[in-house]
């Protein structure tokens, strides 16, 4: 389904700017959510930050672990996860802090452990109220370096898959937290295995949830509207080794691509594999346009827009998802070449 998947409307008389970012937070149980809550609430930032949090399970403890400040904590406490029948809570939850005298300059969501970040993510896109007054900016994901290798070597047999590689998966950011419990052999691995789910998302390091908030606040990942520190090669592909259960395709044209092809067959592509397609991210050179274009996309939903960026010299996309062919992704993107485009092995 093609729609607007990074400038949905905004209020009348009001501006792209005047839209709150929202930041969505999610990591396997473990990883320090927490723990970075409390540095983004704690630290001299100078901005009025509210965090809504959820908690998986009956009884929500971690807002009893969340120190206390000027920003407003709002727990959801219904028992259940962020990404399944919560999402009207969430939409209640973010008109009301709309409609508060006194505004925030951005929003913090921090998701359970278990939760699946796509659901929260496509509230911004199929909610048009919820569109014209908040922005996703980015998807963050905490990964717990003394333990997230044993998590992704947990494949589930019951088609249900492996949470933490889902999580991975999705990040527009990733934070390897606890590198203080291993050595740097071990984190150099640990990217290394990352990089096998996500190509594109930025890493980062963290000891104890500390980490540098200008790389993960406000940072525009989700549309890619940012020159950001280590954005410039987040559709860089030098391996084809995946995870048992997720794999990575990035396809290149080496020259244009038509964008009334692309759009066609990016709709019939995700109309027949969408539940498998996590993420889609690509930068493109198109066929008479000044300007190149980024695609982004969740499951069924994409958009193909222009963004004020230096022309790439390649036009690049990313599939991030389960039981990828590879085979028909160059197929299907080679067709939309322009006359002249090669395709890049």
């Amino acid at each position: 389904m093609n729609i607007d998947m990074s400038i949905p409307k905004v209020p009348r008389g009001g501006s792209e700017n005047a839209r709150i970012p929202v930041t969505v937070l999610t990591g396997f149980l473990g990883s320090g959510k927490t723990t970075l809550v409390n540095h983004v609430l704690t630290a001299e930032h100078g901005q009025r930050i509210a965090v809504i949090e959820n908690e998986f399970g009956d009884v929500p403890i971690d807002n009893a672990l969340v120190i206390g400040g000027d920003e407003k904590i709002i727990e959801m406490s219904n028992g259940c996860c962020l990404c399944c029948t919560a999402r009207t809570d969430l939409i209640d939850i973010l008109n009301t802090l709309r409609d508060r005298a006194d505004q925030f300059d951005r929003i913090v969501i921090e998701t359970s452990g278990m939760a699946d970040p796509n659901p929260v993510a496509q509230t911004f896109f199929v909610d048009d109220d919820i569109a014209a007054h908040f922005r996703l900016d980015a998807i963050v994901t905490l990964v717990d370096a003394k333990h997230i290798e044993q998590h992704l070597d947990e494949v589930h047999t019951d088609g249900v898959g492996n949470q933490a590689s889902d999580q991975i998966a999705f990040a527009d950011r990733i934070v390897i937290n606890k590198i203080d419990l291993v050595t740097a052999e071990d984190i150099e691995r640990i990217e290394a295995r990352l990089r096998t789910i996500n190509q594109t998302a930025g890493i980062l390091t963290s000891r104890h949830g500390r980490v540098d908030l200008e790389k993960i606040l406000g940072i525009a990942a989700f549309n890619r509207n940012a020159r950001t520190v280590g954005e410039q090669d987040w559709l860089h592909d030098d391996a084809h080794t995946h995870e048992p259960t997720l794999s990575s395709e990035s396809i290149t044209v080496d020259g244009e691509i038509r964008l009334d092809a692309l759009r066609a067959w990016l709709d019939a592509h995700v109309a027949e594999h969408g539940d498998d397609l996590y993420r889609l991210k690509g930068i493109l050179r198109v066929a008479g346009a000044d300007l190149p274009h980024v695609v982004q996309g969740i499951h069924q939903l994409y958009d193909v827009l222009p963004v004020d960026l230096p022309h790439p010299e390649r036009s690049t996309l990313v599939f991030i998802g389960r039981n990828l062919d590879r085979a028909a992704l160059d197929a299907g993107l080679s067709a939309c070449r322009a006359e002249g485009a090669v395709l890049v092995g």
